[in-house]
């Protein structure tokens, strides 16, 4: 049997990595790097590091916190959990005490001197995060931000707690500069990840934003963002139909990590609404069978399903359905 060298096999191991694998460690390195992540013992400056620089932040955001929570909430080890929080008792950060609601586990106060290691620490933070910010124009900011929710939401930070444990805030809104180009992205990159729609979707999607824009005209055509927790979550549009005094639904759209929310029941109830208020007498729309979750919303929204028949589109051989209300 022939074996080969650790460098052989090091070398063997990245040729055998993804793309995707390659970038996602290089991002690793990149923002470690960037936040001092390893200058062991001076994060922010300070005597803390890193590790020990988050128990506090812990201990002073969260109202009662005992030693299972931290180790749970951030995957430390038990023994070097201990050893840590020893040698905060040991500097007269912290005090370690019973739990009123299990005295079988170890409650973790705040003295006053950590209370002002903690505040320091937020002062410091706050300020470096502001500093790596305020390099940016605010376009680009926004990206920067909405990337990061889009990190902690795809890689594990559940949908329902996006925001410190907030629950869930769904709100919408009509559309602002930036939002239509934003609709043509999302739906075809979403498109072309969950059913495999190719190049001519997206061809398709941009031609009727286009036509929107070219033939707005705000007592008929309406556009609606939702947001969840601030950031764009989904969209939808109402655009007079071909026949006079007909409604057209557009363009439904839920981010994954937003959907279960009621994002899309929002939009949908939303643009019905709008063509009721408009003066439209019937709202129809065109989708296919393989969008389950949407057919859903139509149908308890009010669409009833009058035609469907199979087509060839978007790479993808498919079972296109008209839906029709009744304003």
């Amino acid at each position: 049997m022939t074996t080969g060298t650790a460098s052989d096999m090091t070398s063997g191991a990245a040729r055998d990595a993804t793309p995707e694998v390659r970038e996602l460690r290089r991002f690793n390195r990149f923002y470690t790097n960037l936040i001092g992540a390893l200058d062991y013992g001076r994060h922010l400056y300070t005597p803390f590091t890193l590790t020990e620089a988050r128990v506090l932040y812990e201990v002073a955001h969260h109202e009662r916190v005992d030693a299972a929570d931290l180790r749970a909430s951030l995957s430390l080890d038990a023994g070097y959990l201990s050893r840590l929080l020893g040698k905060f008792e040991d500097r007269e950060l912290i005090t370690r005490g019973k739990s009123e609601q299990d005295p079988r586990r170890q409650r973790i106060t705040l003295t006053d001197g950590g209370r002002e290691a903690a505040g320091l620490l937020e002062e410091r933070s706050q300020d470096a995060a502001g500093s790596l910010l305020e390099q940016l124009p605010d376009e680009d900011r926004a990206r920067l931000v909405d990337s990061m929710r889009t990190i902690r939401a795809l890689l594990g930070e559940g949908a329902a707690h996006p925001v410190e444990g907030r629950a869930a805030e769904v709100t919408l809104r009509t559309s602002r500069p930036g939002d239509l180009g934003w609709m043509v992205e999302r739906n075809a990159a979403l498109y072309a990840a969950e059913y495999g729609f190719d190049l001519s979707y997206e061809a398709l999607v941009a031609r009727i934003i286009a036509e929107y824009a070219e033939a707005f005209d705000p007592r008929w055509d309406r556009t609606w963002i939702a947001e969840l927790n601030g950031r764009r979550a989904g969209s939808v549009m109402c655009v007079r139909d071909e026949r006079p005094g007909v409604a057209r639904l557009r363009l439904l759209l839920v981010e994954p990590d937003a959907r279960g929310h009621g994002v899309g029941r929002q939009l949908v109830d939303a643009c019905v609404e709008f063509a009721r208020e408009a003066g439209y007498g019937e709202m129809v729309l065109w989708t296919n069978s393989v969008l389950g979750a949407a057919r859903r919303i139509y149908q308890r929204a009010g669409f009833e399903l009058v035609a469907e028949s199979a087509h060839h589109s978007f790479g993808q051989d498919l079972v296109g359905q008209d839906w029709r209300m009744v304003l």
